[in-house]
This record gives structure tokens, sequence and C-alpha cells, in this order.
């Protein structure tokens, strides 16, 4: 699963914008020193996010929007369209979400 889908099903299943989870955690103080563990916890508490779903947002809380061209235009299960995450929404991307 690519970044981008990550952070698309994290929107299908809270119903937020990744960028609104985002907001929400610089607004508890989360941010790139914060420890990967503290921010996986409270996704899971929150939001009900597995690992995989919640480290996809640790990278952006981090790290922010870019990211490596390792996957981008690559084979395979990981790989992206673009080096840069959309966080406004599918429905910005003119898909729906279900």
């Amino acid at each position: 699963m690519s970044f981008q889908a990550y952070l698309d099903t994290v929107e299908k299943n809270t119903g937020k914008v990744p960028q609104e989870i985002v907001d929400e955690a610089r607004d508890r103080g989360f941010g790139a020193d914060t420890k990967s563990g503290e921010i996986v916890t409270w996704l899971a508490d929150d939001y009900e996010l597995g690992r995989g779903h919640a480290m996809a947002l640790v990278h952006v809380i981090k790290n922010g929007v870019q990211i490596s061209d390792k996957h981008v235009g690559a084979t395979g299960v990981h790989r992206d369209e673009s080096g840069v995450l959309r966080l406004d929404g599918i429905a910005k991307r003119g898909e729906s979400v279900r």
C-alpha cells in the first residue's frame, strides 16, 4: 500500500482529512522531536488506527508531506504517483470517499 493509500484509508476510517489530524497533532504539541510511539498510541486510542496507518501519519507529523523518491513511479504495492503527499482529502482530487 502506498503512503497516499494509507492516508486515504485513514480519511475513510475516521471521517477526517489527514490535514485535520495533523493539525490536531500539532495542537497537542507533537512534532519532529516527538517519539513515534507516543503518536501511534494517541492515534490508536483516539482513532483506533493500526500501526501501518498510524505510521503514515507519523511520517507527515514528524517530516512533512515530502516522501522519498524511492517508491515514486516504481512498480509494486508501495509505489506512489508523487513525492508529495496530499493531505487535503480524497474529494479534492475528484474521487469519492466510501
